[in-house]
C-alpha cells in the first residue's frame, strides 16, 4: 500500500491531479472541495492516497486529510458505494459532515452530494451509524477545526448549546438536528443560539 506520496503538483485537473516525485508523475484522483484548497501548480503537496486494484486498472486516490481518508475507506464499504461514488460524496459534504449527518439519521443532508438520492443516503446510515459516536464526532471536528480561529470559536458555542440542551433532556441526536438548521453567525452569544433552538423545538 501507498500511505501518501509527497510531491510538486505538475498538473491539475477537474478532478484529479498529477504529483511528480522521483521523477515519476502519479495521476491522483481528488474530491473536487480538495482540489480547490491545492496550493498553485509547482507548490510541493502531501497527499494521503488509497490505491484501488481492479482487473483491469490500478487508481490512486487522494486526500489532504487522513480523516478524508478514514471516511473514504469507510464509505467503500457501504454495499452499492464504490471508490468515485465515495470521491463525489467527499466532493458535496465534508467527513465532519457525514458523521454528524449518519448519527444524526439526515438522509437530506447526506444527499446533498453529487449523484446519492435518499434510498443511498438511507443505506450509508443504516450501514455505518455503528462506526460513529457522538462525543468522538465533535472532538474530531475541534481537531479538523484546530488553527482555525473563528469557526473554533463558533464550533465552541455550538458546543455549548448542543450541552445546554443535552441537560434539558434533550437527546444528542435530536440537539443536533436543531442546531444544524440554524445558521450560526460569530457575533451570536450561546444563549442567542439556544433560544433559537428552543423556539424550533
Amino acid at each position: 500500500m501507498i500511505g501518501f506520496i509527497k510531491g510538486e503538483l505538475a498538473e491539475i485537473k477537474e478532478n484529479h491531479v498529477v504529483l511528480e516525485t522521483g521523477n515519476i508523475g502519479y495521476e491522483i484522483f481528488l474530491p473536487s472541495s480538495a482540489i480547490l484548497e491545492l496550493p498553485p501548480r509547482k507548490s510541493t503537496v502531501k497527499l494521503y492516497t488509497y490505491l484501488h486494484v481492479k482487473e483491469d486498472a490500478l487508481s490512486l486516490y487522494g486526500f489532504l486529510t487522513k480523516d478524508d481518508l478514514e471516511m473514504f475507506k469507510l464509505l467503500i464499504t457501504v454495499n452499492g458505494i464504490g471508490p468515485k461514488g465515495a470521491l463525489s460524496i467527499l466532493s458535496g459534504i465534508t467527513a465532519d459532515d457525514i458523521r454528524f449527518a449518519v448519527l444524526a439519521e439526515d438522509t437530506k443532508a447526506i444527499s446533498k452530494a453529487p449523484g446519492i438520492g435518499p434510498k443511498t443516503a438511507s443505506k450509508i446510515i443504516l450501514e455505518l451509524k455503528d462506526k460513529f459516536k457522538l462525543e468522538t464526532a465533535f472532538e474530531q471536528k475541534l481537531q479538523n477545526q484546530s488553527g482555525k480561529i473563528d469557526s473554533q470559536n463558533v464550533y465552541g458555542r455550538r458546543e455549548e448549546a448542543m450541552q445546554a440542551l443535552s441537560s434539558l433532556g434533550y437527546s444528542p441526536t435530536d440537539a443536533y438536528k436543531i442546531i444544524n438548521q440554524i445558521d450560526i453567525t460569530e457575533d451570536m452569544t450561546t444563549e442567542e443560539i439556544l433560544k433559537l433552538c428552543l423556539k424550533r423545538m
